[in-house]
């Protein structure tokens, strides 16, 4: 906060911190959905040829989010499954020529530093972002709800 007799800064962009976090809740059912999200968590429903978290991590990388911390649930594994390295996979394509597959695989895992925090019962949005205070420390951070989708370039 500015108090009176302090010269202004600069610029308004001094005014702020870089947001360098950012907590992604993805432990809903998704029943919006229903009845595939039985056994494909909503966040990783395709648009396209990739899944929605996909996108909107890139997007946030985009903005200067270095580390995204997803909060899930029991059950959905394969979130943090999708955001692993998956060496067979890029072994097989790599040794085949499949230069443009490899490169598919590798954006997933390339775009932020992704970590998960395991909501054990579903107590609500409040409590899934709580659930990711450790993870974020003390530092500044976005909460991004990934319910919609605007297409813009560049993005938010």
């Amino acid at each position: 906060m500015l108090e009176l007799g302090t010269p202004a800064p600069s610029s308004l962009s001094s005014l702020f911190m870089q947001i360098r976090k950012a907590v992604i809740p993805a432990a809903g059912l998704g029943t919006r959905f229903l009845p595939v999200t039985m056994s494909v968590p909503k966040e990783l429903l395709p648009i396209i040829d990739r899944p929605l978290l996909q996108y909107v991590i890139a997007e946030a990388a985009e903005a200067g989010v270095e580390e995204v911390i997803i909060v899930t649930s029991p059950g959905k594994e394969s979130i943090s499954d999708y955001f692993q390295p998956h060496a067979a996979l890029e072994q097989r394509l790599a040794k085949s020529g499949e230069e443009g597959l490899l490169a598919k695989v590798g954006e997933a895992t390339g775009l932020a530093k992704v970590s998960f925090v395991l909501q054990q019962e579903a107590l609500g949005l409040g409590h899934a972002v709580l659930m990711a205070k450790d993870a974020v420390g003390n530092e500044p951070f976005v909460v991004i709800l990934p319910d919609d989708i605007i297409a813009n370039s560049p993005g938010a």
